[in-house]
């Protein structure tokens, strides 16, 4: 995917997430074992979102691989040690379609 769509499913993912009422903290936070899409807030529970667009839901939740999840989950350590932070939060996705939305939350248990 090109990293025009791919920001353009994240700005989509971020309007969805804002309509539920979450506040988006942080946009693209990089480490060097990946990236994560979005850092949102909602109920003081930090949210750290993949986001994964295709013509379908299918193909996009096929690519929310085991690496991804370990890299999205070492990502995440990083950005709560580097804030400081000990607080509640979550891992989800959100996986965007030209027909749909869909908010996938705590996707690693």
């Amino acid at each position: 995917m090109s990293r025009a769509k791919g920001n353009a499913a994240e700005d989509k993912a971020c309007e969805f997430l804002v309509q539920k009422k979450f506040r988006v903290i942080e946009r693209n936070f990089y480490s060097r074992f990946g990236e994560i899409d979005i850092i949102a807030l909602m109920d003081n529970v930090i949210h750290f979102v993949e986001v994964k667009s295709a013509l379908d839901y299918e193909l996009a939740v096929q690519n929310i691989t085991k690496s991804k999840l370990s890299k999205l989950i070492k990502t995440g350590d990083i950005y709560l040690k580097k804030n400081a932070l000990n607080v509640n939060y979550m891992y989800d996705a959100v996986i965007v379609t030209p027909q749909k939305i869909w908010h996938l939350e705590n996707i690693i248990i």
